[in-house]
């Protein structure tokens, strides 16, 4: 079945962790091995092979790179300058990543429903597809000041989370409390403007409810799970759920542990240990569509390697490509094909077609 991942840290990983997402999964992992400068290293789960063998040919790709100020203890740059020299090096890597053949950008409805036509042929060889992928801002702390969101804009920035952990110049993220800055509030505007979609992801409770009473444009939550079955502020309370299902948001399934399972310990505890699996993963979509009432809210949006790895991950997976067990499970959930179709890709189509038609 056709997927749609909405928040894969691509460039991320190829940059700062130094992966070269083209070669197979156990090729990156075992250049890994020894390697102990980051926790997940040698437990990658994402690389171009694997996403085409699980077809999922389309996935909501980010540029990332936070600003610190001298009292903030999180990793980040000291600079907005210097921030936005780094996503501009993302840029370039998802660009190279084009030019290989490996990726091609989606920013538009026509891109969107001819890159679908290609992947739906049933003659097609997948491991030959592209992937396609649409440009993100986690954080939007890179971006200088509003005149550069123009310019981000055609490069082809369609989404934006104003906010990442701790605070930030133009919303508070996870972790911190308290509003947007007027920065923000302007940047809302612009985004509304030029038609980019606001990702309430990592929006802290305060910022969270002013951005959605700012921002009358379209909103999704790229990857985020339920605060009733994991007690954290990364996590949308169901006041919060509720009120985006009412936007027509959709909402994004991931798959970090200590967001899937309650009383995890980072560093600690282990995905068997915990009996984290992909069916605590369905727990939390259960629960949004519950709330909702249908099946048209949520979809996945898995953040793998998103600094973690098999490691922190559900045990039932070795790969990305293991998605594909997701539709079994629902099955078994009482969840009918069209409701899966639903999950697995039909709301984030949906969602893009209204925004960009």
């Amino acid at each position: 079945m056709f997927i749609v991942d909405a928040h894969l840290d691509l460039s991320m990983n190829a940059l700062e962790w130094n992966r070269d997402l083209r070669l197979p999964l156990a090729t990156i992992n075992q250049r890994e091995q020894g390697l102990t400068d980051k926790p997940d290293r040698g437990n990658a789960l994402v690389s171009l092979p694997e996403l085409r063998k699980g077809h999922i040919g389309l996935v909501v790709a980010t540029q990332i790179a936070r600003f610190v100020a001298p009292d903030n203890p999180l990793p980040g740059w000291h600079s907005p300058q210097q921030a936005w020299a780094q996503t501009q090096g993302q840029l370039a890597w998802y660009k190279a990543m084009e030019q290989a053949g490996e990726m091609i950008q989606i920013n538009n409805l026509h891109a969107l429903e001819a890159h679908l036509r290609q992947w739906s042929d049933d003659n097609t060889i997948y491991s030959n597809l592209p992937i396609g992928y649409i440009l993100s801002l986690e954080g939007a702390d890179s971006i200088i000041d509003i005149s550069y969101l123009e310019q981000a804009y055609q490069q082809g920035l369609r989404a934006i989370g104003p906010a990442h952990y701790g605070p930030g110049r133009y919303a508070q993220g996870t972790d911190a409390t308290g509003k947007m800055s007027q920065a923000g509030l302007e940047l809302l505007k612009e985004m509304e403007r030029l038609n980019i979609i606001l990702d309430a992801t990592h929006l802290c409770d305060d910022s969270f409810w002013q951005a959605i009473n700012h921002f009358n444009g379209a909103v999704w939550a790229s990857h985020n799970n339920c605060r009733a079955l994991v007690n954290h502020n990364r996590q949308f309370s169901d006041e919060q759920i509720k009120e985006l299902i009412s936007r027509g948001a959709v909402i994004g399934m991931t798959l970090d542990a200590w967001m899937m399972v309650p009383n995890w310990v980072r560093g600690e505890s282990n995905p068997k240990g915990m009996n984290c699996n992909l069916e605590s993963a369905i727990n939390h979509v259960d629960h949004i569509c519950q709330l909702a009432g249908n099946t048209l809210h949520v979809g996945i949006g898995t953040d793998l390697d998103g600094a973690f790895g098999r490691e922190q991950c559900p045990y039932d997976m070795e790969t990305i490509a293991d998605l594909q067990k997701i539709p079994r499970l629902l099955s078994k959930r009482g969840y009918t094909q069209t409701d899966i179709e639903n999950l697995m890709h039909g709301n984030w189509l949906r969602f893009l077609r209204r925004v960009w038609a």
